[in-house]
């Protein structure tokens, strides 16, 4: 199946879009849309046509370190999302002082989101935009469904089980692939193998999620190794990363014939949770969470 054209000249028209609203005071999804935006593009020019132009180059040379001061700011939204919601009874007051803490840091990064998007970068990412939208180009032959499942099993090695940086692998490589396959436009071969990526790109999203609020509570409460808000971020977040090594395995196994063992994960999973934080003897009770 083709490359949908239509779908692809949205890409450019959408992500100029975003780049106005982050000029602004970008909310939580203007944020997010933009780096949504920047991958699409990103895929559609690095993955599909035969050679990249110098304009191209240099266009996501500026999108990229644009996406990445939007990703630490994107980040922190997720994380406060998390955290509101994340329901335990115990340590209301340390909750609070972690959320504000999480407050404070997205302030700060904005900030520097919003200093990087000056007059001349702002002009500058239009002008190539522009120019690569014009230029683009892409053989007839082109099949982006062939090239989204190449992407897949570039990172697929049924041998190794499915630690946390395999997962991140995945993540990383689901987008990419999603992105792609979704330029064959509605053609049925493509529907059922984006309903998997999606679905593994919501429970790898869901795990990191709650994987990146856990770093950053481990950071700010370093006085409370025994904290139960701590033990609670790490019973979600372990039970939010076997909820993803369920659903990778499946996609692997439906789409490659692979299986990988969630038992091999689970050790995987518990050696790093074993290596990183000791466990907690201060609660004569389980901790008791929701998310």
């Amino acid at each position: 199946m083709p490359v949908d054209r239509e779908r692809t000249r949205f890409v450019f028209q959408k992500l100029n879009r975003q780049l106005d609203k982050l000029a602004n005071k970008p909310q939580p999804n203007d944020v997010h849309q933009f780096r949504t935006y920047s991958r699409r593009l990103q895929a559609l020019l690095e993955e599909l046509p035969p050679k990249l132009s110098r304009n191209d180059k240099k266009l996501l040379k500026l999108l990229g370190r644009l996406r990445r001061r939007a990703g630490r700011v994107r980040d922190l939204d997720v994380q406060i999302a998390a955290l509101h919601s994340l329901k335990i009874p115990q340590e209301p007051r340390r909750k609070a002082q972690l959320l504000d803490a999480l407050t404070e840091m997205r302030g700060k990064r904005e900030r520097k989101l919003h200093d990087s998007l000056d007059k001349v970068t702002t002009r500058e990412l239009g002008k190539r935009l522009k120019k690569a939208a014009k230029n683009y180009e892409i053989a007839e032959t082109t099949e982006p469904l062939r090239v989204a499942r190449q992407r897949l099993t570039d990172v697929s090695k049924p041998q190794l089980p499915l630690t946390e940086d395999v997962l991140h692998q995945y993540r990383i490589a689901g987008k990419r692939a999603r992105y792609v396959a979704e330029l064959a436009g509605k053609a049925p071969e493509a529907e059922p193998f984006i309903r998997s990526l999606v679905s593994m790109q919501d429970a790898l999203g869901d795990w990191h999620d709650w994987w990146l609020l856990s770093q950053s509570a481990e950071k700010i409460i370093h006085d409370a190794p025994d904290s139960a808000l701590l033990s609670a971020l790490h019973n979600v977040t372990g039970a939010k990363f076997r909820h993803a090594v369920r659903v990778v395995t499946e996609m692997r196994k439906g789409l490659f014939g692979t299986a990988t063992s969630i038992d091999g994960a689970k050790r995987a999973q518990s050696g790093v949770a074993a290596s990183s934080r000791k466990p907690s003897t201060s609660h004569t009770e389980p901790v008791r969470a929701t998310a």
